[in-house]
């Protein structure tokens, strides 16, 4: 029964008192607070003493224990001194446990938060330095770069466009979860613009990508499977190099079929490209992917499957096309 008292003051104390008193610091307003609890606790405790226990300790005693049946009850205010004063120490007791274990827990919080504040504090200066220092001298640079071979070779201005697509949105939309999937396709088109000028029309490819969808992908999952194909593929072959690539998106799933041809004599040495993939795949899309490489006697084939989800309308953004575009 003394109980029901107790957790009053303890959880008065713990929800109401210290985090809107104390915490925001109105320490009188909390010290006036805590005393009045404190006595209106013990006025409780007294009441119920002198009610409910003193009605169950007196209703049988004369079957169970004539000497307290046979007890004389003292004046009302000495009796309900009696009592204020015992439920005064067992509510300072209870109360001052309570505070000091909320006290401690609000401290070890305020110190987490203060640490993880300093934390992304540290990151929030790192990427401020990452997204603008570099990026800035980067793209500008390459602006300059730009202007003064438009009027020398066009073809190199365009490989310097399709560059700096490429490093804007690996450096900006890649730090993201989840990207717009029309955006990861751009990305791979002028990559692939890129690979192709360096074999001057020595590349046999043929790429097929679908139209505007409105779903999203995890950044550069793709792409890795498209660097090897270069590397491992095309630039080992001395005669026709070719690279077919098919990405198709039905209902919500995205499928990727890329073949490439392979050297005659091969000396590949296994990268850690695509074993990071098959860990990503792993960690994002568990259960909902497939992927098969088979290693043919005249070619490489991958097959990937990915279930999408669709993206919310305010999350697709116009995919960027000024390439020269200053920061």
């Amino acid at each position: 029964m003394y109980m029901i008292p107790s957790l009053f003051l303890a959880y008065t104390l713990m929800y109401l008192v210290i985090p809107k008193l104390v915490l925001p610091g109105k320490y009188v307003l909390a010290t006036i607070s805590a005393v009045v609890l404190i006595f209106l606790t013990a006025a409780l405790s007294a009441a119920l003493s002198m009610t409910v226990i003193d009605y169950i300790r007196h209703r049988n005693a004369d079957k169970i224990s004539p000497l307290v049946a046979s007890e004389s009850h003292p004046a009302f205010y000495i009796q309900f001194g009696v009592a204020m004063l015992a439920g005064l120490r067992g509510s300072i007791t209870v109360g001052g446990v309570a505070a000091a274990i909320k006290l401690m827990k609000c401290f070890y919080e305020k110190q987490e938060a203060a640490l993880l504040l300093e934390k992304e504090k540290v990151n929030a200066e790192l990427q401020m330095l990452k997204a603008q220092l570099h990026p800035h001298f980067l793209f500008n640079t390459l602006n300059n770069i730009y202007s003064f071979t438009q009027d020398v070779s066009e073809k190199a201005s365009g490989m310097i466009m399709g560059l700096s697509q490429l490093l804007r949105y690996i450096l900006y939309d890649c730090n993201k979860p989840l990207v717009a999937l029309d955006k990861e396709l751009k990305m791979i088109s002028d990559y692939l613009a890129l690979e192709t000028t360096r074999y001057d029309h020595g590349l046999e490819i043929a790429v097929q990508l679908p139209g505007a969808t409105n779903y999203l992908i995890a950044p550069l999952m793709l792409l890795p499977f498209i660097e090897n194909a270069f590397k491992h593929g095309a630039s080992q072959m001395t005669e026709n190099p070719w690279i077919s690539l098919n990405v198709t998106v039905k209902d919500n799933e995205l499928a990727m079929k890329l073949i490439n041809g392979k050297p005659s004599v091969t000396n590949i040495t296994p990268g850690i490209g695509i074993a990071n993939v098959r860990k990503r795949l792993e960690l994002l899309y568990p259960d909902e992917h497939e992927l098969t490489i088979n290693d043919e006697e005249e070619m490489y084939i991958v097959n990937l499957k990915i279930t999408l989800i669709a993206a919310h309308p305010d999350v697709l953004k116009p995919v960027y096309n000024g390439a020269s575009e200053k920061i």
